[in-house]
């Protein structure tokens, strides 16, 4: 087994702001994992303000002996190992992770959704995410959305309401809203959110600070719209800790470590009653591949990486009708 791997800088189309950042590229990891004439491809998205690097993903994978990714995979196994090298580090594993599952995929001739149990048929439609930005280029970002059915509102600061009032003025489809932990006080995020009701908002990611459990549940006791946990909901022990606090959780990839442990988060979700979303980082084709294969097991998807770049450096994954298609190519389907 041999691991490879090259740094890649993502471009974004447009600054992509948030209630506390901004950022106009992400550092990204593209790794490959080779074995018996077939390689895996995997990739890590490191967005900054998660705290992983070029350097420190560089630093990690150095440690990793690939030779003890023994074929059929224990991927059970392999995730352990990986957190026994270093705490962190989720993007990372996650590259790892998705590699692994794209060549056991090309080994068994056989599509990832396929292996983990996905319905193509219940692929659920994906947002298109707005961020943070000045009235006339959120109408630019409106007017350049691919054809998804449903808008991401990137929110969080005391502009929420000219937002959303802006982007109203040019479109009707159902929007989601992440405040990303911007809100702070609780009877104004309770009014803004029957506000945000009237509007047409299906959930809102994260208001509060994720470590303000107390807040984070009266809202949810109290909101008309879903409250989903994201910032909150890391990796497969804080999905139990969600229950209560939140009406669902968003999952990704790059914090859950990858395609294995976000499975097991989902059915966990499941098992505790809690609502599903599988969302993304800034990413290219091939991490967005592995969150379709996914997908069809959550109640709503936020798949949009590819969408949002410039530099992709893979084909674009089939979409349509706002939604993701899932195809019949072994592995994640990715050329």
């Amino acid at each position: 087994m041999i691991l490879t791997y090259q740094p890649f800088e993502l471009l974004l189309k447009h600054t992509f702001t948030i209630a506390k950042f901004s950022r106009t590229s992400t550092p990204i990891m593209l790794l490959q994992v080779e074995y018996e004439g077939q390689t895996g491809y995997g990739e890590a998205s490191m967005v900054p303000y998660m705290g992983e690097s070029f350097q420190s993903a560089t630093d990690f994978l150095k440690k990793v002996d690939a030779a003890r990714f023994k074929y059929p995979f224990d991927f059970g196994a392999i995730i352990a190992y990986l957190d026994s090298i270093a705490p962190g580090n989720p993007a990372t594993k996650a590259g790892i992770d998705i590699a692994l599952h794209d060549l056991d995929g090309k080994l068994q001739q056989k599509p990832c959704w396929q292996l983990l149990g996905s319905d193509p048929a219940k692929m659920p439609a994906t947002s298109f995410t707005i961020g943070i930005d000045k009235p006339e280029v959120i109408i630019q970002k409106v007017k350049e959305n691919p054809d998804c059915k449903i808008i991401k509102v990137k929110s969080g600061r005391d502009s929420d309401k000219e937002l959303i009032k802006t982007i109203r003025s040019v479109t009707d489809l159902p929007l989601f809203v992440d405040a990303n932990q911007g809100w702070t006080d609780l009877q104004q995020s309770l009014d803004l959110c029957h506000w945000l009701h009237e509007q047409g908002v299906l959930l809102i990611e994260q208001p509060m600070l994720k470590t303000d459990i107390d807040s984070n549940a009266w809202l949810t006791e109290r909101s008309p719209i879903p409250i989903i946990g994201d910032e909150a909901v890391q990796r497969l022990p804080d999905v139990e800790k969600a229950k209560g606090v939140y009406h669902g959780i968003n999952i990704k990839l790059m914090k859950s470590a990858g395609m294995y442990e976000a499975h097991r988060m989902i059915l966990k979700a499941r098992e505790l009653g809690l609502k599903l979303m599988i969302g993304c980082m800034s990413e290219t084709s091939c991490a967005t591949l592995a969150g379709i294969a996914l997908a069809p097991q959550c109640d709503w998807a936020d798949l949009d990486g590819p969408f949002l770049t410039s530099n992709n450096p893979y084909k674009m994954p089939e979409f349509r009708d706002g939604k993701w298609v899932l195809g019949d190519n072994p592995g994640l389907g990715l050329s």
